[in-house]
């Protein structure tokens, strides 16, 4: 789960889905939110927390590092992680009603439209951090968690915050290894205390939401869920990669000059598609697939922990 909720594509909640624990899980998060505690409940949220934690830190420097470097190798990689849960939620979906290809369409509509608006793309509007797009990072990022189909990770990247954020949880893990260095963690927590506050409060609501949507409106509440997770992949185009700005283009509310540009971090440029060479096909094909049998891997997991049915 916590690599899902770094990598865009892949849902925390599918990957819980696919181990057969989401039931429990939404159950005790639902009854924490309502301040219920048993410590059957508290157990299991505090082993999947606990390992997801442990997943994000150790990895969120090593991830970022991937995409900025080989973004069309990682975005191959992410089509097929994303491709893998599409099985995982139409096993819950089928028999499909009416209502649950209107709520697939729909789904698959609004991601469309988000990777063609993509809102995050150009930067912040400021050079400063920006406190309210980081709090709707986090209340995004708390709702993908939670909802199967939904990638976090992918909704940070096309809200622009995505390598912000993984770049903070690097800079906090490195600068508790060095003595500490408080003015490092000072800095991080201007990214952690925004994201931190909209992850509690998406969680809060959309784990007790999510009750009643799939108690009340079951088939055209997973029909949506498998429309965001097909829509997913069309954000995902594998063979774009960051090029530096030229003078005058506009990059976080700035005119760039040549001077700006130096100082630029690479994950800042802008993205631009290019035409793959042969063998850059082939390894996509070849990534998507591996992708795809992994999450399906997982999902063969949980269903033999299940049992026959």
């Amino acid at each position: 789960m916590g690599l899902a909720n770094l990598v865009p594509g892949i849902s925390g909640g599918t990957m819980l889905l696919a181990a057969g624990v989401y039931p429990q899980f939404i159950e005790g998060i639902a009854e924490v939110t309502t301040l219920r505690f048993r410590a059957r409940n508290l157990a299991l949220l505090g082993g999947i927390g606990g390992a997801a934690a442990i997943g994000i830190v150790s990895l969120a420097g090593l991830i970022k590092g991937l995409v900025i470097d080989h973004r069309w190798a990682m975005f191959s990689l992410f089509i097929g992680l994303t491709l893998g849960g599409v099985p995982v939620v139409w096993r819950l979906l089928r028999p499909a009603a009416a209502s649950a290809i209107a709520g697939c369409l729909g789904g698959i509509l609004l991601m469309a439209v988000m990777a063609l608006v993509q809102p995050g793309a150009q930067g912040a509007a400021s050079e400063g951090p920006a406190y309210g797009m980081l709090f709707g990072a986090g209340l995004a990022g708390a709702s993908a968690m939670i909802l199967p189909g939904i990638s976090g990770g992918y909704l940070l990247l096309i809200l622009g915050q995505y390598l912000t954020i993984l770049g903070a949880i690097d800079q906090a893990k490195v600068a508790l290894g060095a003595g500490p260095d408080w003015p490092q963690l000072r800095e991080a927590m201007h990214v952690f205390v925004p994201v931190g506050i909209g992850v509690v409060v998406g969680i809060v609501l959309i784990s007790n939401l999510i009750k009643i949507l799939l108690a009340k409106y079951g088939k055209a509440t997973l029909g949506t869920l498998l429309g965001l997770l097909l829509g997913a992949v069309l954000g995902l185009w594998p063979f774009q990669q960051g090029v530096a700005p030229e003078p005058g283009a506009l990059i976080k509310g700035r005119e760039m000059t040549a001077a700006l540009i130096a100082q630029l971090d690479s994950k800042d440029y802008p993205l631009e598609y290019f035409s793959p060479s042969g063998g850059q096909i082939a390894g996509a094909i070849g990534l998507i697939a591996l992708g795809f049998v992994i999450t399906q891997a997982v999902a063969w997991v949980g269903r033999a922990k299940e049992g026959p049915k």
